[in-house]
Parts: structure tokens; sequence; C-alpha cells
């Protein structure tokens, strides 16, 4: 079987079209992606540690990649039920509330890391 780089080299353009076509156009997702630069830039002031990045970064990537999951369940369900529907609210519904599970689950990662910081600094 011969491996074909034409058609991995198009998946990845597919991937980053879907990725721009998220990026400055939904909401959430903007300001998601403000708090992992304000949190990056906060990791970078504070100098956490290698294991506390890669929990951050962890956690970044898992709201971020729910929230496109989001705006695609949603998109998706818009398609095929363009009117009220129960069901199709229910559905978006339990999309949006994986994404809050994601986040929240960040928020206490962010909050045992940068904690302990915020005391250390702030005590000064």
């Amino acid at each position: 079987m011969k491996y074909d780089y034409k058609k991995q080299l198009r998946s990845f353009r597919y991937a980053w079209q879907g990725i721009r076509t998220c990026v400055g156009k939904e909401q959430n997702l903007s300001f998601h992606l403000i708090v992992a630069v304000m949190v990056g830039c906060a990791g970078g002031v504070f100098g956490i540690t290698r294991n506390e990045w890669l929990a951050v970064i962890i956690c970044m990537g898992m709201v971020i990649g729910a929230e496109m999951f989001n705006t695609a369940i949603e998109r998706l369900v818009d398609l095929v039920s363009p009117q009220k529907n129960p069901l199709a609210g229910q559905v978006k519904d339990i999309a949006a509330g994986a994404v809050l599970v994601c986040a929240v689950a960040a928020i206490l990662v962010g909050i045992i890391v940068f904690v302990p910081y915020l005391t250390r600094f702030l005590g000064k």
C-alpha cells in the first residue's frame, strides 16, 4: 500500500479551513481563544513548570476542541432540522453542556496551577 502524501496534505488543508471557518466568527470560540492567550501570557510571566505547561496546554486544546465540536454539531442540527424541534434543542444543549464541563475542568486546573504563583506574587 502506497502512502498518498497529496491526499494527506489535502486533509490538513481541509482541517485548517475548518479552523478558519470558526475563528473570529464564533463568539464563544473567540472568548476561549482570548482566555487561552491570557493564560499563556500568565504562564510565561510566572514561569510555570513543564508539567504545569502540559496541563494548561491540554486544557486549552480540550476546551477549544470542544467548542469546535459544539459549533459543528449546532450547524449540523440546523441543517437537518431548520424548524424548531425539542429534540434538536436538546442535542444543542447537550453539546453546549459538554463545552461547559471541559471549561470548568480547565478552570479548576488553572486554579490549581496559578493560585500558588498568585499568592506568592501578591504576598511580596
